[in-house]
């Protein structure tokens, strides 16, 4: 691909800024590169999650946008200079110094070489003895054997820093799962809800859903953990299966999830949530190990639609407290009732 001119450097950037102050997106470099490469539309699946994420005008949090430019543009780097830098400074360190090491006895094994040749040449014409003669022989070998070492040290610096950098690697991939998605059911996770409803509070439209689980300690305490593990699994997937018009499914916490709505008012949240609820009961976990099948798996779920001026923490109280009522009369139930 030929390098872009000046021009046309100028030209994307020009568009890209716009873009910024639209989707009221902050100016760092990470926001620039993510929005830089959407105007130059240099990676359309990049190009078709933004459309989504920000479709009918919906605020862009902070979150996402990480997540977008992991994805789409610093995971094809061999490392992250932000979560890996103190761990590969120290091995570049280690390097260095096996490198420094190699050098200085290098230089002194040349040094120690040129006078065994020098004295090679004076064997003969001043003719040495055997002894003296088997004697520079014997610290040739010695110095050849240190020399040996330190190249073989070095090389097995190189070979740990190798591995060094692929478990790193592995390890970046997984902090990064772990600091937005649940590991158990794939799901974004509390912190991701958190960053995603305080951006999407400004929408004039939002509602909110806290869904959980009907008895779910006796399932654990009755079936076992494995068991308890498997119901929350499927009922994640259910959950995400039933998601709509950019509609999206958190783990919350525990046996509880939630889920956003924008653009969504009341009576639609709540048809949304009832179809849920359905859905749910129809759910059969069978466990393989054990052959046992559980079925009559229920959730209960609050919904509520932000208020005028409503900050999000007191949109996600009153889900909480339609949740709990509907836990308390009876539960497998969506509260408000109408």
């Amino acid at each position: 691909m030929s390098k872009p001119s000046l021009e046309a450097s100028f030209d994307t950037l020009k568009q890209t800024i716009p873009l910024l102050l639209k989707h009221s997106i902050p100016a760092i470099p990470t926001n620039y590169a993510l929005w830089y490469t959407y105007v130059n539309n240099d990676s359309p699946e990049l190009n078709a999650e933004l459309d989504n994420a920000v479709a009918d005008n919906q605020p862009l949090s902070e979150l996402k946008s990480q997540e977008l430019y992991r994805t789409h543009l610093a995971d094809k780097q061999e490392v992250s200079i932000w979560d890996l830098r103190q761990s590969l400074e120290g091995m570049l360190i280690e390097l260095n110094q096996s490198m420094k090491d190699t050098r200085s006895d290098t230089s002194e094994y040349k040094t120690v070489m040129d006078r065994c040749i020098d004295d090679l040449n004076k064997v003969e014409q001043e003719g040495w003895t055997i002894e003296e003669v088997m004697g520079l022989v014997r610290n040739m070998v010695t110095e050849a054997q240190t020399i040996r070492q330190s190249t073989i040290s070095f090389n097995s610096a190189l070979s740990s820093a190798e591995k060094e950098i692929e478990r790193l690697r592995e390890q970046l991939k997984e902090s990064q799962q772990e600091a937005l998605y649940d590991a158990l059911t794939g799901l974004c996770n509390r912190r991701y809800f958190d960053s995603e409803i305080e951006s999407k509070i400004a929408m004039d439209r939002i509602s909110l859903m806290l869904i959980d689980i009907d008895h779910f300690k006796v399932i654990n305490d009755t079936h076992g953990h494995q068991m308890g593990d498997l119901v929350l699994k499927a009922v994640a997937r259910k959950l995400q299966s039933g998601c709509r018009d950019n509609a999206q499914v958190f783990r919350y916490g525990g046996e509880e999830f939630a889920l956003i709505m924008p653009n969504a008012d009341l009576p639609i949240a709540r048809r949304v949530a009832e179809s849920l609820r359905k859905s749910v009961e129809k759910i059969a976990v069978k466990n393989r190990r054990t052959g046992e099948t559980l079925g009559d798996i229920t959730v209960s779920i609050g919904v509520a639609q932000k208020e005028e001026n409503e900050a999000h923490p007191e949109l996600i109280e009153r889900a909480d407290k339609l949740l709990y009522q509907a836990k308390k009369l009876g539960r497998n139930r969506v509260m408000p009732i109408t």
